[in-house]
């Protein structure tokens, strides 16, 4: 069976490439992964010929932060992120996580991955810490499980927590590891998943959770052990913890992180809304990279990013959706139109405002150069074809097509795209997710969720 296919008669194709090209009334021919041709009047006799003629295509989405196992722990008003302070808010959300079991890391990774997919997701980075005693060692194993099943770019965050809450941490007992069983399940996840060549369908990244909740032993063996590995390292940074951190150690945690060489191209953190505008210097100069979370920062409460400063300063930006423990969707389209609105609302001047089509770029091309990939990101010739289309036929869209780049931040396409394809596979077209059941794994995860957590804490799965 040919490997080619070929979307004839696109309305409009937004590649993201460094000249920012639209392609109108354009074919776009696959081979095998990758992108062969982009242009009009195509022809490939032998390829599958799939209608775009609806179809305005970006491309793929890249998410760079997030936390698959809180899918199950989604919308309690028992535990409220925005009406609680962030120390009883951790108290009680980890005594849920701390009886994650092995399934439920598989099924809420199932969870939070479709939902990416559905909304143009085609590449995602989970930042997996909750390890128990019910876990195991095995839940990037199952992650990894779930990420094949679905047909997802899976970068796989092993963190850890091995600082006890006595010295100082807000983790409970259940959840602590030494950093030698860290490092060591490192070492075996990178032996078993990590690719790092073109079209790599996973890569495993070192990313102890935060540096107020280890020892610091753990966060200078990381960096060791990632750069002997040739693999990324990521962590929580700027998101309150700076106080702790100047208490415990006399500096802020930037300051600290630079100390122990846990900055660098190869390196990028979460959050970042403590950061300072000479911060900033520090994270272009070392070219250390950021995700943007902007949905638990507008929930919480905290300060929005000055992302127009950033850039200015030379900080490469990405998006993330966050755990879901803190955003209760894993809807990359909601994090871009949330976030572009976040920065219109704080922009001092207009000026420095990002655009609808500059936020698509931080949610794409920058995702990219965040995960360390330059096969994806893209849609050009020889880049792997991952994109997502949107229904330019439906009458909510009349009036808005003149401008494809600016379109979906600017009018708030955040529902379930038309089409999805990760390195050429068609993993979500016309409400279909591949070739699964969708309502037998609904049911299962439901069951799981009921099982294992809900039964154990009916005082927080409350209406």
């Amino acid at each position: 069976m040919s490997q080619k296919k070929l979307l004839k008669n696109i309305q409009a194709l937004v590649s993201c490439d460094s000249a920012d090209t639209v392609y109108k009334n354009c074919d776009l021919l696959i081979d095998g992964y990758k992108i062969e041709k982009i242009g009009q009047n195509l022809s490939a006799p032998e390829a599958q010929v799939i209608d775009g003629s609806k179809y305005i295509v970006y491309p793929g989405l890249v998410n760079t932060h997030h936390h698959f196992f809180q899918t199950f722990v989604r919308n309690l008003i028992t535990i409220d992120f925005p009406n609680m302070i962030v120390v009883d808010w951790l108290d009680k959300i980890y005594r849920i996580f701390a009886q994650i079991d092995s399934d439920v890391i598989y099924y809420s990774s199932l969870v939070a991955m479709a939902d990416l997919l559905k909304h143009g997701c085609t590449t995602a980075f989970d930042h997996q810490y909750c390890y128990t005693k019910k876990t195991g060692k095995e839940a990037v194993d199952r992650q990894m499980e779930a990420a094949k099943l679905l047909g997802i770019r899976y970068h796989a965050g092993r963190g850890c927590n091995t600082l006890p809450r006595e010295e100082g941490s807000t983790i409970p007992d259940e959840m602590l590891e030494t950093t030698e069983e860290f490092l060591a399940d490192c070492d075996r996840l990178i032996k078993l998943y990590h690719d790092p060549k073109p079209n790599s369908m996973s890569q495993i990244v070192v990313a102890p959770c935060q540096p107020i909740n280890s020892y610091p032993e753990t966060f200078i063996e990381s960096v060791k052990f990632a750069r002997e590995k040739g693999v990324r390292l990521h962590t929580h940074l700027g998101e309150g913890e700076n106080p702790i951190m100047v208490e415990r150690y006399g500096k802020r945690t930037l300051d600290w992180a630079e100390e122990i060489g846990f900055v660098g191209e190869d390196v990028w953190f979460a959050h970042g809304w403590e950061l300072t505008e000479e911060e900033y210097e520090v994270m272009a100069r070392t070219k250390t990279g950021l995700s943007h979370c902007p949905a638990p920062a507008i929930l919480g409460g905290f300060p929005i990013l000055d992302i127009g400063a950033m850039e200015k300063a030379g900080m490469n930006v990405s998006l993330g959706c966050d755990g879901s423990a803190t955003n209760d969707g894993s809807n990359l389209l909601d994090a871009l139109r949330i976030g572009y609105l976040g920065q219109a609302y704080n922009s001092k001047s207009r000026k420095s405002c990002p655009s609808a089509y500059e936020m698509l770029k931080i949610a794409t091309v920058h995702g990219a150069k965040t995960l360390g990939r330059d096969d994806i990101g893209s849609l050009e010739v020889g880049k792997a074809a991952d994109l997502f289309a949107i229904d330019a036929t439906k009458l909510p869209m009349a009036g808005t097509l003149h401008d494809p780049k600016n379109l979906l931040a600017r009018v708030g396409c955040t529902g379930e795209v038309a089409l999805t394809m990760v390195g050429g596979n068609i993993v979500f077209k016309d409400g279909i997710l591949g070739d699964i059941d969708e309502t037998a794994l609904a049911s299962e995860a439901e069951k799981v969720c009921t099982e294992r957590l809900r039964s154990l804490f009916p005082q927080f799965f409350l209406s």
